[in-house]
């Protein structure tokens, strides 16, 4: 059952208002066929927007709204506003095996999962439903519910209209995108504060990139780990932070817990908080948080959603990332806005400034949203080519399946400027790659259809590998590369076919 006897409701204000008209006039125009994508900075009020196109839906149509989150908190909270504004809901959690009187409710919530559960076992396990809305819809785990819901609506809400798998583009599911509010213009505006951004120079030598595309928690543990980050970052929040209540964001689970104590040794007031803290425990800690003035939380991977904290002063991002939703996600945890803040601080100790971008700064979300690998390749590469040579990691299938100590003995780099020393074409390269590729997938494979396999597991890696030599070259563009790589692929498909067929 959801408290809400003390949960009041919001009042729009004047651009959230304008983004339910526009959004709801958008799916009357355009049939139950059409799926709309709603962009809004994190802070912009998107739960408070998203539960008044629900009730005004409702309202108008008659039939039901069904609203996705990917965490309980999320649920709970949607619910709440939803009660304020005299909406009857439910919340479907992991208790809930049955709806019993389903016309009592008019919306439903539910986390992903479990819908997927019970809807399974029954397709009309919530039935009547005319609009989906999806909130944090840059997760790619919504998808399998919408064959449930084919003659609906189906809205996105996101604060970064990019997936979170770049093989599924959101694109693919969305007809089209409406952009809210930029930061920018709800910092004018006074609904959020400004940030004040304290970059620190980091080398990021030895961080490696995993199959997810960002770096991994391993090498993200050695390189913040070490004594001399630990220092550095100590160093950072003396010069700009002391006596702010601070959120510090780590990869890692062991730079987080060395974090805390570095800073206690120094007498800070530090706790900190991860995935594996039991719910009593979490809310200890996030307690705490609220009520301790000058208090310090380090932390990881659990408070970049669905947490709204803002007395937050400052931002430190202790780790470094190539994902830019989650670079958005982790600074707007300090953007709340209160009568006595209208600035927070940001130290960036993860060159992801320089990566990405001032947090402020504009950024043209209709051509994410349309052009999606060209829109991140502009932002990633030439910061990458300055900072530091990426190394990539093999997941542990590849590990297990191939001897991947032969492949990371290749460096295509040094092979392409060795070729062009020796006056001999930047291509040679190229060719060399693909037989290293080649001889790693034939000593693993047991015949031609395993050697596809095989080829196909290291399909990350031929990607990274050849978009490294591109770089070398000046003829990098996209379509350069589309070429090489689709080339290189058939002719290592080729030569395994010739030489596996018959084994």
């Amino acid at each position: 059952m959801i408290d809400t006897e003390l949960y009041e409701a919001k009042t729009l204000y004047p651009f959230q208002k304008n983004s339910v008209d526009q959004i709801l006039k958008e799916l009357s125009e355009n049939g139950n066929d059409f799926n709309l994508l709603f962009q809004l900075p994190t802070g912009g009020g998107k739960t408070v927007i998203f539960s008044e196109i629900a009730k005004k839906y409702i309202a108008d149509t008659s039939k039901k709204v069904l609203i996705l989150t990917h965490r309980i908190e999320l649920s709970v909270q949607t619910s709440k506003q939803l009660f304020a504004i005299g909406v009857s809901n439910k919340v479907i959690n992991s208790e809930v095996k049955e709806i019993n009187k389903p016309d009592e409710f008019h919306c439903f919530i539910a986390m992903v999962e479990t819908l997927n559960n019970r809807l399974n076992d029954d397709a009309n396990f919530i039935a009547d439903v005319g609009l989906v809305i999806v909130d944090e819809a840059h997760y790619n785990s919504f998808r399998k519910i919408f064959q449930f819901y084919g003659n609906a609506n189906i809205l996105g809400v996101t604060a970064t209209p990019l997936s979170s798998n770049k093989a599924l583009p959101l694109n693919d599911n969305y007809n089209k995108l409406f952009v809210g509010e930029s930061i920018s213009s709800l910092i004018e505006g006074g609904y959020l504060s400004d940030a004040e951004s304290y970059t620190y120079d980091v080398n990021l030598h030895g961080l490696k990139i995993g199959s997810n595309g960002d770096f991994t928690v391993n090498s993200s543990d050695v390189v913040y780990g070490n004594y001399f980050m630990q220092e550095k970052l100590l160093f950072a929040y003396e010069e700009v932070a002391v006596g702010n209540k601070t959120l510090i964001f780590n990869s890692g689970i062991d730079t987080s817990m060395r974090v805390e104590e570095t800073f206690k040794k120094r007498g800070y007031p530090i706790r900190h908080l991860d995935s594996t803290f039991s719910d009593k425990d979490r809310k200890d800690v996030l307690s705490w948080f609220k009520t301790t003035p000058d208090a310090i939380l380090t932390s990881v991977g659990i408070l970049t959603t669905g947490f709204d904290e803002p007395t937050v002063e400052t931002i430190i991002l202790n780790r470094a990332t190539r994902s830019l939703t989650l670079y958005h996600q982790m600074i707007g945890r300090g953007s709340r806005r209160l009568p006595n803040k209208d600035k927070f601080k940001l130290i960036d100790l993860g060159n992801n400034v320089r990566r990405f971008g001032v947090w402020q700064d504009y950024l043209n979300w209709q051509d994410a949203f349309r052009f999606p690998d060209r829109f991140l390749e502009s932002r990633l590469s030439e910061a990458e080519d300055l900072e530091f040579e990426v190394e990539f990691e093999f997941n542990k299938i590849a590990q297990d399946a191939l001897d991947v100590d032969i492949l990371d003995t290749f460096n295509i780099k040094e092979v392409y400027y060795d070729c062009i020393d020796g006056g001999h074409k930047g291509k040679v390269a190229v060719e060399q790659s693909l037989e290293n590729h080649y001889s790693v997938i034939h000593k693993g494979a047991e015949d031609y259809f395993h050697g596809l396999e095989l080829m196909e597991m290291l399909g990350d890696h031929i990607e990274h590998r050849l978009k490294l030599y591109t770089k070398c070259i000046t003829k990098s563009t996209p379509n350069y590369y589309k070429y090489i790589y689709e080339t290189y692929v058939r002719q290592l498909r080729q030569k395994l076919r010739a030489n596996l067929e018959d084994e």
